[in-house]
């Protein structure tokens, strides 16, 4: 993607108290000067899976075909788009340990989603001052918290 061009800016968390545990996502899509954000949780689940959902509700949020820019601060998420799912796909699901591979469920999810759009994948560091991807903490923190009754 080119400087200039319009881009949906979409930063995104997992939580997960106990792993497995209660958890929770959270992201913040912008676009346009437009802010939203979303946040929803499970009783039961991992932090790989609230992360790996955090993408996928914000994928599902747009109505249409998009350039976007994803901001995760799981190596999971971005190096499974990045690196590792052509192989997974390729050995049917299997990984290089010739194990099925985990979540798979969700992978097919957001491999399906991500052929919907132009995706820009960048990692950041979770927890040192990044401003959305805080922001998205505290959604995701705030679901579980609605999730377990603590809120």
């Amino acid at each position: 993607m080119s400087e200039g061009e319009e881009i949906v800016e979409v930063f995104t968390d997992g939580a997960c108290r106990g792993n497995p545990g209660p958890g929770g996502y959270g992201a913040v899509l912008r676009y346009r000067g437009v802010t939203r954000e979303i946040s929803g949780c499970e009783k039961m689940t991992t932090n790989n899976r609230m992360e790996m959902r955090a993408v996928i509700e914000a994928l599902q949020a747009l109505d249409r075909p998009c350039r976007v820019r994803v901001v995760t601060d799981s190596n999971y998420v971005k190096r499974g788009m990045t690196e590792w799912l052509p192989g997974w796909v390729r050995r049917d699901w299997v990984n290089s340990l010739k194990q099925p591979v985990k979540n798979r469920d969700l992978w097919e999810e957001l491999l399906a989603l991500s052929r919907k759009h132009q995706i820009e994948w960048r990692w950041v560091r979770g927890h040192h001052g990044h401003p959305e991807n805080e922001r998205c903490d505290a959604l995701a923190r705030s679901a579980i918290d609605q999730c377990t009754g603590k809120a």
